[in-house]
């Protein structure tokens, strides 16, 4: 499978021209980035909940980390007829004040922890925020992924004799559509559904645009995914720079599952429907994760 890269190239080139040329980079209002994926391991006792902010400022510049004036983990279990028959809370707090890492709070009298115990798709997740005074929800139900057979170095080239190729093989869950998310280290991302594949292993070709020294260790992960982080991680993939990871700032104000709820009395339905200019970047799931070494030989 051959990977797609998208580069933004500036370039000026001036022939003995001494004029001064001003650049016009986009500019708008400050924007929440949140990053909140939560990776799950079944075999752990907990959800490692850790959710990260920054905001967005100039075009060409690092993105600062922000606080939270309030942040928790809302979670609703429902029974086959849709009411919710039991309530629960995560709250949240920065332990390294300043660090914009938001982390279940040890101050509580209770555990602030989520059990992976909890996790189906019967139980909605909703994270609720405050930034400078303005209120921002995303809602999230956990989904499964399936784990990777086998990951084997290939001897194909695409870019030039350094590039590296990775073979990857997983079996498809064959009761439910399945999308998939595929972390491959260095903030490099390969989303995948099995419209041609349901219920079948399934192998495919990586290739690195980067030069990966011998004995070397790559961390490979699969995480599970609905149609709309599928999509959401899609677009990232689209616009982000080689040298960017997904995840940190997008080249576009991508839009993510995070709403400015400011001022509304019901959520139930959390969207922007209603505000197409109010929104920060980011997402909000909790996704199962397998992973798998590889050492470059």
């Amino acid at each position: 499978m051959k990977k797609m890269f998208f580069a933004l190239l500036t370039s000026l080139i001036a022939f003995g021209c001494e004029d001064v040329v001003d650049i016009e980079t986009p500019s708008e209002p400050p924007r929440l980035i949140v990053n909140g994926i939560l990776r799950v391991d079944e075999n752990e006792p907990i959800v490692p909940v850790e959710i990260r902010v920054s905001q967005t400022i100039n075009f060409f510049e690092e993105t600062p980390v922000t606080s939270l004036e309030n942040v928790v983990i809302v979670r609703e279990t429902f029974n086959e007829d849709g009411a919710i028959i039991q309530t629960g809370f995560s709250n949240l707090t920065d332990l390294d004040k300043g660090s914009g890492i938001y982390v279940p709070d040890p101050s509580f009298m209770t555990d602030q922890n989520i059990p992976t115990s909890i996790l189906s798709d019967d139980v909605r997740f909703t994270l609720l925020l405050t930034h400078e005074g303005r209120r921002y929800a995303a809602a999230a139900r956990y989904v499964k992924a399936v784990p990777i057979n086998t990951i084997e170095q290939g001897t194909e080239t695409i870019f030039d004799e350094d590039s590296k190729e990775l073979i990857v093989s997983f079996t498809d869950d064959p009761d439910t559509d399945n999308f998939y998310v595929f972390d491959f280290d260095f903030g490099e991302f390969l989303v995948t559904e099995d419209q041609f594949y349901q219920g079948k292993p399934f192998s495919f070709s990586y290739f690195y645009n980067k030069k990966l020294e011998v004995g070397q260790e790559l961390t490979i992960s699969i995480l599970g995914a609905d149609q709309s982080f599928y999509n959401y991680v899609n677009l990232l993939v689209e616009q982000t720079q080689n040298n960017l990871g997904v995840f940190e700032t997008p080249a576009a104000t991508a839009r993510g599952n995070v709403f400015d709820i400011t001022g509304l009395d019901n959520i139930d339905v959390v969207d922007n429907l209603n505000r197409p200019q109010d929104f920060p970047l980011g997402y909000f799931a909790i996704v199962e994760s397998f992973k798998k070494t590889i050492v470059i030989e």
